[in-house]
């Protein structure tokens, strides 16, 4: 990044959160102003419908008054308790509205005092129409006064009224000035943010245009990369290859020279044996002892020549076929593992490497399952495809986690590596406590 584009940046970026900041500011100040006054437009509000409804309430409870006293029906003081009731409730609140106002808290202190000289009037002339009860005393009634009373109640309430109105008005007027603030406010903003914009814009497809050369040149070093993986992968896959055939090479090679250099001085220390047999006194028990030990250590070093040689290099693989090696391995598997296998073979013409790659598959398979799996049955499979063969190892031991693989697992690397390098595939299955699969699908552009 150049000195240009930092400069760019060092002055769009503030510019950015100068505008951020600044519509941040204008709103909260545009809301607080008109969070105040729309509060103050619902407190005038509310504020005149108790106005109303005391006004309307006085004027309930003097007409039920009014009814009684002209009919002496006690139905009409139900209306004026229930007025009654409310408007003590609307004086409360009232009281608790202006307690804080106070501009109006005179006017309400005068409009409280006229509510109640107008509630004791009445009360004082329901008091006098319950102790006269004689219709002739109607005419005496002062029934003037409550017209009076009404009326200064009307005029202070109207007074409250003007006040309340005159609150909503300057409550609309505050509300209309923090709208024009944000508006400008928003408008001025708007500028800034486009102009930011315009330079994000520039400053992006200049990096952009940066960020594809710098793509293109780590694609060309990727692409460089992943070619010298690959030759060095078939590079190391070739030296594993031969590696694997120098071994084998020199496991057939030593076990050639096992069985003729060593199985010619077997034999011949077991004729030699046979001469003195036949020339020692065998009735001599130690005679006859020494002799049977020095047989049957000859006997036992041949045995251990023979499981060395098919160790190294099987001849029932070279001499009798794959189906007969594996029926072999699996038997002398059996026998030395005390455990039950079983077998599911099928002749499978295949070539000679690829039928070593079999074998030796089933061999590292059987050592392990001797070693780890702790099983009591294995069942092994081969069988010919239509399109390729394949080869299964089972076993009925307590598994392992596949997700804890070690990486010194050289059993199952170099049976992978064996089966891929033949051109097939290989897998494992396995879990705790369920067993072990081992299973090999080899091509048939193997097959001979």
């Amino acid at each position: 990044m150049n000195w240009s584009r930092l400069c760019k940046m060092a002055f769009s970026l503030p510019l950015a959160l100068l505008a951020a900041l600044l519509l941040v500011g204008i709103n909260e100040i545009g809301y607080m102003g008109s969070r105040d006054a729309v509060t103050a437009l619902a407190r005038s509000h509310a504020t005149r419908n108790a106005l109303d409804r005391l006004q309307l309430d006085m004027l309930n409870a003097e007409t039920g008054l009014r009814g009684y006293l002209l009919t002496g029906d006690e139905r009409y003081l139900q209306p004026y308790r229930q007025a009654l009731e409310s408007i003590h409730t609307n004086v409360e609140e009232l009281h608790q509205t202006y307690l804080h106002q106070p501009q109006e808290r005179d006017e309400f202190a005068r409009l409280s005092e006229q509510v109640a000289h107008k509630l004791a009037e009445q009360d004082q002339l329901l008091r006098l129409r319950r102790e006269h009860s004689d219709p002739a005393w109607h005419p005496a009634l002062p029934v003037g006064t409550g017209k009076d009373s009404l009326d200064a109640i009307r005029a202070s309430a109207a007074g409250l009224v003007a006040h309340s109105e005159q609150q909503a008005r300057d409550s609309a007027q505050e509300i209309m000035r923090s709208l024009r603030l944000s508006r400008l406010g928003i408008a001025a903003v708007a500028l800034i943010g486009l102009l930011a914009f315009y330079m994000y814009l520039r400053q992006t497809h200049a990096l952009h245009a940066a960020h594809e050369r710098a793509q293109t040149a780590l694609a060309r070093e990727r692409d460089r990369l992943e070619q010298l993986v690959r030759e060095r992968t078939a590079t190391l896959s070739q030296l594993a290859n031969h590696l694997q055939q120098v071994r084998e090479d020199e496991r057939a090679h030593l076990a050639r020279e096992l069985h003729d250099e060593l199985g010619a001085l077997l034999t011949a220390a077991k004729l030699d044996l046979a001469r003195l047999k036949s020339r020692m006194d065998m009735q001599q028990p130690e005679n006859a002892e020494r002799i049977q030990h020095l047989t049957d250590t000859l006997n036992s070093g041949i045995a251990l020549k023979r499981r060395i040689i098919e160790s190294l290099r099987p001849s029932s693989l070279s001499n009798l076929g794959l189906t007969a090696a594996l029926e072999i391995l699996a038997r002398d598997f059996a026998q030395h593992g005390n455990l039950q296998v079983d077998t599911s073979l099928e002749d499978v013409p295949l070539s000679d490497a690829a039928q070593l790659t079999v074998y030796r598959l089933v061999q590292e398979s059987l050592t392990n399952i001797g070693k780890y799996a702790h099983a009591r049955k294995v069942l092994i499979c081969v069988h010919q495809h239509p399109d390729h063969v394949a080869v299964q190892v089972r076993d009925d031991g307590r598994g392992f986690d596949m997700a804890r693989i070690p990486a010194d697992a050289h059993g199952l690397l170099g049976m992978r590596h064996r089966v891929e390098a033949a051109g097939g595939q290989f897998h494992v299955q396995s879990a705790p406590g369920q067993g072990t699969v081992v299973s090999a699908t080899l091509p048939r552009h193997v097959a001979a």
